[in-house]
């Protein structure tokens, strides 16, 4: 098959290479891009631009484990110039969730603040230390104040971090929601994105031999 490169945010490397891994694809490299740049999201188009541009001569098909993140569009913008596809949805959020589940989530309370698995890992290095909390706990009633829950979107059911959202919820002083949803949309995206470029390449192949 011809190669594929994906190229994805940091907070996404451990579940695409479970997928990539539980599918065989040996001919699929993952390519991640610093997950702080979420900080930032302003720098992420480019960034990705980049890795797009160097890419193109070793890779046929590249595929971007992005949703919008946050860059208000810019990210498709450059995606369209580029001619290469995303993931679907406005952030991991909604894709981890599902579109459905995630709206009923965010209609049910607004005020949700949303980890994945990755950010309880890094709550430490990316929310407290990133934020200035560390140093000036008093940010905290001012990031999160008109937040009112802390919804956990579990990827894996791992006592250990559902421990450690619960104690980030209190942290915040916000109620805890727990929601278990497994790699959701990011595996169906991939494999549909995988799918799709072996039907491109079957019609390919008809239309050069016909």
């Amino acid at each position: 098959m011809d190669p594929v490169l994906i190229i994805a945010c940091g907070a996404l490397a451990r579940e695409l290479k479970a997928v990539i891994a539980a599918n065989g694809w040996q001919h699929v490299q993952l390519q991640c891009l610093p997950a702080d740049l979420h900080n930032r999201p302003e720098r992420i188009p480019e960034a990705v631009r980049e890795k797009i541009r160097a890419g193109r001569a070793r890779f046929t098909r590249i595929l971007v484990g992005y949703a919008d993140c946050g860059t208000g569009g810019l990210l498709d913008r450059v995606l369209e110039e580029e001619g290469v596809e995303r993931l679907p949805g406005a952030h991991c959020y909604e894709f981890y969730a599902g579109t459905q589940a995630f709206t009923a989530l965010a209609d049910a309370e607004p005020g949700s603040f949303y980890l994945t698995d990755f950010l309880v890992r890094h709550f430490e290095r990316l929310v407290i230390r990133e934020l200035g909390i560390e140093r000036h706990p008093e940010l905290a009633s001012m990031y999160f104040g008109n937040y009112r829950r802390l919804v956990y979107l579990a990827q894996a059911e791992d006592a250990q971090l559902h421990e450690q959202a619960r104690q980030a919820a209190a942290r915040l002083g916000l109620e805890f929601h727990y929601q278990f949803t497994g790699y959701g949309g990011l595996h169906t995206a991939i494999v549909r994105f995988q799918r799709q470029q072996g039907r491109d390449a079957r019609t390919e192949q008809v239309s050069w031999q016909s």
